[in-house]
């Protein structure tokens, strides 16, 4: 699915056979999950393959090394120009692209690290949550406690509480799973931020308990720029039984509507919602097309 015999990857300074990038069994990282990690898309447009916000997204990666003492030897423009060859060497458009930074030295402490390995691969992948609207349920898990762990940074270890909120969640006929945080309020998706619409106007969780996703900022910056208010605020589950309409944004999954979250049903099509419309907007950017700016007309 993710390779071939024929796949390319980039591997600490070398582009090799996707089965040859590989680590040791003493790996720091495959012990205590002391990695980093980006999620990427890349774009056929009438101006060739374009990698969407390349710059914030290693940007990201390079906070997410710092919050955690990992070191990082390539800078943005590096990173960017490798995935620009990975991509080349695959003869790929549309892809989605995975760096990792990890630590793959034998190494069983629980101290920093001094070195790390630096990996960038590419596979074609659709929308990580299709393209039907999805059936949420309010997870008995929350998001890790901020005062724990740096929640802003991209670490590979914090995607165990996604697995086991998302495997609980449609362990129980549901698609996906709502994480609140310690607080009780609403924080985000186990890899995806949430939004809700009423009255006209959009609210999101802000920042905390949440990964304020590359994703989430392109829709809040297409949505003001459309006229459309976006309030981040602190909310709670119970407030979702007067919302309008939902959705879910993120370079995996794109933007996708929200059909029901647990005994909430939200009666309108996702595409006469600002979701959708939003959505329509954000295909139109990512690929290089004309955005209009004018406000959204959405009907009730």
């Amino acid at each position: 699915m993710y390779y071939s015999a024929d796949t390319v990857a980039f591997l600490d300074g070398e582009f090799v056979p996707a089965a040859q990038a590989t680590c040791g069994v003493y790996a720091q990282s495959l012990h205590y999950g002391y990695a980093v990690f980006e999620g990427i898309r890349a774009y056929s447009t009438p101006a060739g393959p374009r990698i969407f916000k390349a710059e914030e997204h290693f940007e990201r990666l390079h906070y997410s090394c710092r919050a955690i003492g990992l070191p990082l030897a390539y800078s943005v423009e590096e990173l960017t120009r490798i995935s620009y060859e990975v991509l080349e060497r695959n003869d790929l458009t549309d892809a989605y692209i995975r760096p990792l930074v990890f630590a793959g030295a034998p190494n069983m402490s629980l101290k920093a690290a001094s070195t790390s390995n630096v990996l960038v691969a590419v596979w074609e992948w659709g929308k990580y949550l299709g393209d039907q609207s999805l059936r949420l349920t309010v997870s008995p898990y929350e998001r890790p406690n901020p005062k724990a762990v740096p929640i802003e940074a991209k670490v590979a270890g914090h995607y165990v509480n996604s697995i086991i909120a998302s495997t609980e969640a449609k362990g129980r006929g549901y698609d996906e799973a709502l994480l609140l945080d310690m607080h009780g309020h609403v924080a985000e998706g186990p890899g995806a931020n949430f939004f809700f619409e009423r009255d006209g106007e959009l609210v999101t969780p802000p920042a905390g308990s949440i990964l304020r996703g590359i994703t989430r900022n392109t829709i809040i910056d297409l949505a003001r720029e459309a006229g459309i208010t976006v309030t981040e605020r602190f909310f709670g589950p119970e407030e979702l039984r007067t919302a309008e309409a939902a959705f879910m944004t993120g370079t995996a999954a794109e933007v996708i509507g929200v059909a029901s979250i647990d005994d909430v049903v939200f009666e309108r099509p996702f595409q006469q919602t600002i979701g959708g419309m939003l959505a329509q907007h954000y295909q139109a950017l990512v690929t290089g097309q004309s955005v209009r700016t004018e406000r959204l007309e959405v009907r009730a």
